[in-house]
């Protein structure tokens, strides 16, 4: 499932990519200032906002804010940079099969930067590379009294999903999106231990806003 996944992420990139070299990509957004020259740094193109997070697994929840500011590269294009601070725990499993029979939560801060491609008028392609730092705790229930540790460290990741938005040039716009780390840092809090030692990825829901900055008329 995830090869495929990959596989369907990487061939849509490309077709966009192609396309959009031959500009045959439909205009997602009306821009307000038809007399701007697209190549030229346009502070209206400029848009800040944020999400909500939510992950969710068999053993395992997550909740989070991802603030970013961003710009509007074209009628397809967009790039910036987000922010995060996610919350994430992971329930023990006494029968081992999920994890090894340990509970585990986690607070991670950090951010990257991220870019969106709209192969369709309301449709979008998000990517997003992260370095976050987290402080672990763990508590180990195949013990008695159960033990306890505690530690911090960093991690990277690369969130790839699709979205769903109402992309308006110069409007505040709401948007849907899925996403999964495509990485395998052991420490992402974006993914889960499994019993045999390996991650998994959790999904990831992300229902936010954006709105666009505009100059000051005189």
């Amino acid at each position: 499932m995830k090869k495929l996944f990959i596989t369907t992420m990487a061939v849509t990139t490309i077709c966009i990519y192609s396309i959009a070299q031959k500009q045959y990509i439909p205009p997602t957004y009306s821009s307000n200032d038809k007399t701007s020259d697209p190549k030229e740094f346009n502070k209206d193109h400029i848009f800040v906002g944020g999400s909500l997070a939510l992950g969710f697994g068999s053993y395992s929840f997550n909740v989070g804010a991802t603030p970013e500011i961003g710009y509007s590269f074209n009628d397809w294009f967009d790039a910036g940079m987000s922010f995060n601070i996610n919350y994430q725990s992971v329930r023990a499993d006494p029968s081992g099969f999920y994890n090894n029979n340990t509970r585990q939560r986690s607070l991670n801060y950090g951010g990257g930067p991220f870019f969106r491609a709209y192969p369709l008028r309301q449709f979008f392609i998000q990517g997003q590379f992260e370095h976050n730092w987290i402080d672990y705790n763990y508590l180990y229930y195949g013990n008695n009294p159960p033990i306890a540790s505690s530690f911090h460290t960093a991690s990277n990741s690369f969130l790839a999903g699709i979205g769903f938005s109402q992309r308006i040039m110069g409007q505040s716009s709401f948007y849907t999106l899925l996403m999964i780390d495509l990485m395998t840092d052991q420490y992402s809090p974006y993914r889960v231990y499994n019993s045999d030692g390996s991650t998994s990825a959790i999904p990831v829901i992300r229902v936010g806003f954006d709105f666009y900055l505009h100059s000051k008329k005189r």
